[in-house]
């Protein structure tokens, strides 16, 4: 896969996320006019937060790819985490503004009309969103963007939802009850706030430079470790920004041996990591064996 098709398939998948996000404003407005339901208005808010999340998206992965210059000699990757965390921030304040909603809803309930028209509109938003997050998820595999992952759970919750709405308006219109309209509401409000949560997290984990997963970790230093002359490694260091990894590490060889040998091993080893990491930018530096212990005052 060359370095051309991630970023190809992340502009394809921000394209995809806000056609479908309009289609569903267009749709679940029409919706929400007819049936006067407060469900429907939940869902309505939330697919037009979702576009305003890919339109954020959009920007922030075409931000994202440019490459590296002189003012900014580690790229731009991180505007995909400033991405997820304005999401967060919107998607919290439209669960806050719809359980006030919500609230107001329970107190002075209001009977759903022409229900059907409603479940169908929520039925045509689910396999729509299906469609999609289906894409998102390959693409996700495919480059591992946060951007991308954080607009797909935007997505995740929608297909929830729409079931849920579909549900609420089935009951509501034909039992008559419009306590169920307003419930249903509410909780994917509280949903909407847990989402949020969760991107908030995972947006900060890139922008506070948290470090690669253990496994990731582990088999650095496994592949390291794997070269006979390599007696040890120390100052193992890793972070993430858009696509690429970066990892910086010492390896220690035996002090004997020439500065063009020990040059030669740092090479190798870089090369293994690289081809188990080919999105990595990696920076090795060789020491002399048992250098850490003389430095920590251990020999």
């Amino acid at each position: 896969m060359s370095p051309a098709d991630p970023a190809r398939l992340m502009r394809q998948a921000t394209i995809a996320s806000m056609t479908v996000a309009l289609c569903l404003i267009g749709a679940k407005t029409g919706a929400w006019l007819l049936t006067e339901s407060v469900s429907m208005l939940s869902s309505l808010v939330d697919s037009s937060l979702d576009f305003v999340a890919s339109l954020v998206t959009f920007l922030a992965v075409r931000q994202a790819l440019t490459p590296a210059d002189a003012d900014h000699r580690f790229g731009h990757g991180k505007a995909e985490a400033l991405a997820g965390l304005t999401q967060a921030g919107f998607i919290a304040a439209s669960g806050g503004g719809l359980l006030l909603n919500v609230g107001e809803r329970l107190l002075h309930p209001q009977h759903v009309q022409q229900e059907m028209i409603g479940v169908a509109v929520s039925a045509g938003a689910i396999v729509l969103t299906l469609g999609l997050v289906a894409f998102q998820s390959y693409v996700v595999r495919r480059s591992g963007s946060i951007a991308i992952g954080a607009d797909r759970a935007h997505y995740m919750t929608d297909i929830v939802s729409n079931l849920a709405v579909g549900a609420a308006l089935f009951l509501s219109g034909r039992f008559d009850l419009p306590l169920i309209d307003a419930l249903v509401a509410g909780a994917i409000a509280i949903y909407l706030l847990f989402g949020a949560w969760r991107v908030s997290l995972a947006s900060l984990d890139v922008l506070m430079d948290r470090e690669l997963p253990d496994v990731d970790r582990l088999r650095i230093v496994d592949i390291a470790k794997r070269h006979p002359e390599v007696q040890d490694i120390h100052d193992l260091r890793t972070r993430s920004s858009g696509l690429t990894k970066f990892i910086q590490l010492h390896i220690e060889l035996d002090p004997v041996l020439s500065l063009m040998r020990a040059h030669e091993i740092g090479d190798q080893v870089e090369a293994d990591i690289q081809a188990a990491f080919p999105d990595a930018e990696i920076i090795l530096h060789v020491d002399p064996y048992g250098v850490e212990e003389r430095r920590l005052g251990f020999a």
